[in-house]
């Protein structure tokens, strides 16, 4: 789709304009896919997105798939593994973060709570339209993330700001926040056959 009208952040880079064209904004509400997503997200935190996605294969394998059940049995000795790989970014508190977090989700399902309904409550079930013309119309964050992140963080999740939030829940089509010339507006709110 490389088109002038489709949305400039992520230039000409073929890997960041087939993650635009192919993934950004698409609902998912798969939850081993939102959590992920979540997780990838935090870890860029202070980054930019494409030095996560052109580790994100990288992550898949050292984060076993992203498996909650086996990412909570992370131990200390696992950590310094992780720690050691430099196809992921070797930061410590978001290395822990992922083992937390994991405990978060895996507690909440403990308790009931589907993972996917609790996110996408924050949008009433279904993706919000936005309707942006310029990139500087775009929010870094608003409302619904702040409130995403605070109850995030009550079920223990960490690296889950509200700037995150934001970023996550556009690449997850909670927020369609395609520029209204970028031809993926239109195509991400059809349902796939």
């Amino acid at each position: 789709m490389t088109t002038a009208t489709a949305c400039p952040w992520c230039g000409d880079d073929p890997l960041y304009r087939h993650y635009h064209d192919t993934e950004w904004g698409v609902p998912e509400y798969d939850r081993r896919a939102l959590f992920e997503c979540l997780m990838l997200e935090g870890a860029q935190a202070g980054l930019s997105w494409i030095t996560v996605l052109r580790k994100r294969d990288n992550y898949r394998e050292a984060f076993h798939g992203f498996d909650p059940v086996k990412m909570a049995k992370y131990d200390d000795r696992y950590r310094e593994k992780l720690m050691g790989n430099a196809g992921i970014i070797r930061h410590r508190l978001k290395v822990e973060s992922a083992t937390r977090n994991a405990v978060a989700l895996l507690k909440m399902e403990k308790e009931g709570e589907d993972f996917s309904n609790f996110l996408w409550q924050f949008v009433g079930g279904k993706p919000q339209v936005n309707r942006f013309s310029a990139m500087q119309q775009v929010p870094g964050r608003t409302d619904t993330s702040d409130a995403m992140s605070k109850a995030l963080k009550k079920k223990g999740f960490t690296f889950v700001g509200t700037t995150i939030c934001y970023a996550f829940m556009q690449a997850t089509g909670m927020v369609n926040d395609h520029l209204i010339s970028c031809p993926r507006h239109k195509a991400v709110q059809r349902k796939p056959v």
